[in-house]
């Protein structure tokens, strides 16, 4: 059905301010050291030409997973467009920092009981990193059975060489968070025989240390993907999704009976799985011809209102992170590096500003098909220039549109990121067929984005002009175009942005 949407600026009513950095990135720890991560697609695949074929059951993860070499993260390139995102926050860690071992004698021995080695180098280039693009640091910490057993306290003799360089070296940590989704538990890489009661004990340990030795340090968790904290929205969901297949413990059990309280309350989520694990959970695979629809893209509010009460009850007044966030678990869909995506990332960050304060780190910065710039080249995908243009036209105020979310109008309201006086709207017209019109009350500025026809563009366009570095690695300049009061439309599949 064609929908009628209306802007009114001068009555809006405001909902809350959000951190300036809401949009933030992972930088994966196999991405620092090297390591394995998720099997990149085929050309044929991304366009949608070709089936992904289904994994070798009898090698489970491993036969989805290739490996790759550290990234450069002295690049000039990759450090220009991460700039470019402005003020974030940098998270460094993921199932592989938990059994990371920090050699930072260069003695090149990876200890029993670890899976891989940070260097000295590849951590001050990290931290270099940082610096550069203005960044705030947040780490997990090594937690395994070559630190400890699980009838053993977790101690800091690894965590201290991090923090230390990292003080040292001027970028010191500025939050952390104890461990990568421990509801996995043994499957996170935890010491055998790990229990809810054990993460319990050492949570507080890691927590008590961090406040003694580094009191300005930001103390974030749990880090959970717990499929019990969506099942009372399983009639809107469709169900738990990838919480179900992670989950061997819930969030209460993993935070009840601490002592140690949260500065901030962090959770993940992602729409389901890709299509490279979607023979082993096909319930939690969206197709792409589902990719648009209100089920999909309603998930990320679902989710951040499910985990809602879990912030206000460990983490009462504090702010709520997802330290993972992107369109499918297991490295992104097909379609995570085209155009598609781009109707779900930005109606997550106009859903979730709505629901609460916090930050979104999407996943990843530049390592596999959902990461914002492409491994090794570092080549900017369509969901990088789309949260460049949010960042530069919606502002820290976030405003009640006055418009229902419904198929066709999934309208959002900021203030103005220039800090002039007005109100930025987001129209997504997730419709596959029909045309959204939208009612001016003034002159504005119209930023529209699309796939030129095509949803599974690899390039967008905006105002029918590609979105592409230009020589030296010059971001293009996303100017709106002037339209007059009155009606416009929004075609079906298009992102159109007005600066009243």
């Amino acid at each position: 059905m064609a929908q009628f949407v209306k802007l009114n600026p001068e009555a809006v009513k405001e909902l809350r301010k959000i951190n300036p950095a809401m949009i933030s990135y992972n930088v994966e720890m196999t991405e620092v050291t090297g390591g394995t991560f998720w099997k990149a697609y085929t050309p044929e695949q991304i366009a949608g030409t070709q089936e992904v074929p289904p994994p070798d059951f009898s090698k489970g993860l491993a036969s989805m997973h290739q490996w790759y070499d550290p990234i450069d993260t002295t690049n000039p390139r990759l450090i220009k467009l991460a700039k470019a995102l402005g003020p974030v926050w940098v998270r460094v860690s993921g199932t592989w920092a938990t059994k990371t071992y920090y050699d930072f004698d260069d003695t090149g021995v990876v200890p029993e009981g670890y899976q891989n080695r940070l260097t000295k180098q590849q951590w001050i280039n990290l931290l270099d990193f940082v610096k550069a693009v203005g960044g705030k640091l947040i780490v997990s910490v090594a937690n395994c059975e070559g630190l400890h057993k699980a009838s053993e306290p977790w101690n800091p003799s690894q965590a201290e060489l991090l923090f230390a360089l990292s003080k040292e070296h001027g970028v010191p940590i500025d939050a952390v968070e104890f461990t990568n989704e421990p509801n996995m538990m043994e499957g996170t890489g935890f010491p055998k025989g790990y229990t809810p009661a054990d993460f319990r004990r050492d949570q507080d340990l890691f927590h008590k240390w961090v406040r003694e030795n580094y009191p300005d340090i930001i103390v974030v968790g749990p880090s959970t993907c717990d499929a019990d904290a969506l099942r009372g929205d399983k009639d809107e969901s469709g169900g738990a999704g990838i919480a179900d297949i992670l989950t061997s413990c819930t969030t209460g059990e993993l935070m009840d009976g601490c002592t140690e309280k949260l500065d901030v309350f962090r959770y993940h989520y992602y729409n389901g799985v890709s299509e490279r694990m979607a023979a082993m959970c096909p319930e939690m695979f969206t197709p792409a011809s589902e990719a648009t629809s209100e089920a999909y893209l309603g998930m990320a509010g679902m989710c951040a209102r499910a985990f809602a009460p879990y912030r206000d009850k460990y983490c009462p007044g504090g702010e709520m992170w997802v330290t993972e966030s992107g369109d499918a678990g297991a490295g992104g869909h097909t379609w995570a590096s085209t155009y598609l995506e781009v109707q779900r990332e930005l109606n997550e960050f106009g859903d979730f500003a709505t629901v609460t304060n916090g930050v979104i780190f999407h996943n990843t910065l530049a390592s596999s098909d959902y990461g914002y710039l492409k491994h090794g080249t570092f080549e900017p995908r369509p969901s990088y220039f789309a949260a460049l243009l949010w960042n530069q036209l919606m502002g820290d105020t976030v405003y009640d549109s006055g418009e229902a979310i419904r198929e066709g109008a999934h309208v959002y309201a900021h203030s103005r990121a220039d800090g002039k006086e007005g109100v930025a709207y987001l129209v997504i017209n997730n419709s596959k067929t029909d045309i959204t019109t939208v009612e001016l009350p003034k002159n504005a500025v119209r930023y529209t984005l699309n796939g030129n026809g095509n949803m599974r563009s690899p390039v967008m366009y905006l105002n029918g002009m590609p979105l592409a570095l230009g020589e030296n690695d010059e971001i293009p300049a996303m100017e709106g175009e002037a339209v007059m009061a009155g009606t416009v439309e929004v075609a079906p599949g298009e992102c159109t942005f007005f600066v009243l």
